[in-house]
């Protein structure tokens, strides 16, 4: 009986950290959002570069 207890016990401490798929799509949105807004100032940085260097 108390091992069930600890495993049931254990399991839902395990589980209860789990990510829920709302908070994975939040996540990814998040990551998406600042990999994009990175990409789009190395893309102006490089281009800008370019224009200098073939002045």
């Amino acid at each position: 009986m108390k091992r069930i207890l600890l495993i049931t016990i254990t399991s839902i401490f395990i589980f209860s950290g789990c990510a829920t798929w709302e908070g994975v799509k939040e996540d990814s949105s998040k990551a998406w959002s600042a990999t994009k807004k990175g990409s789009k100032h190395v893309y102006e940085g490089t281009k800008e570069a370019i224009h200098e260097a073939t002045e």
